[in-house]
């Protein structure tokens, strides 16, 4: 078995050879555009989107979910961040409690809209690699708190 270091020689003395001096499409940029992933029967399709401006619905669907949970995850550290001013700055303790209370019920009704969101968008993705867990509230919760 050879070596990476080996390989590496290798591939150094082919270059100061010049073994690559002459090859094709020499200095352009390399073509990315293709997706490795994307079954060959999808391509045309996807690259027609791709130039018009669209994506597939799944694609808008993830996009979506990751704003909206980016937007809830935002809000409930925004309210955890008022409850500690409003502690600070002697807000009566209760009805402090009583609004985070309210903002973390809130958050676990965004939780839920957001994983029936993602609950449709599992079923519509074309593979098992594109899927999207489901978004635990509770843990979402404990961890704006430490």
């Amino acid at each position: 078995m050879t070596s990476n270091r080996a390989i590496d020689k290798i591939i150094q003395q082919a270059i100061e050879a010049g073994a690559f001096d002459n090859l094709p499409g020499k200095g352009q940029p390399l073509k990315l555009d293709e997706n490795a992933h994307v079954p060959p029967e999808w391509r045309m399709a996807f690259d027609m989107l791709k130039k018009h401006g669209f994506a597939p619905g799944w694609v808008e669907q993830r996009r979506e979910i990751e704003e909206s949970l980016s937007a809830a995850r935002e809000a409930l550290a925004r309210a955890w961040a008022w409850r500690a001013e409003a502690l600070e700055s002697g807000e009566d303790a209760d009805w402090v409690a009583a609004e985070w209370g309210r903002a973390q019920e809130h958050f676990r009704e965004q939780a839920e809209a957001i994983n029936k969101k993602i609950r449709n968008y599992n079923l519509a993705v074309p593979s098992e690699r594109v899927s999207r867990a489901r978004m635990d509230a509770e843990r979402e919760i404990k961890q704006i708190i430490e």
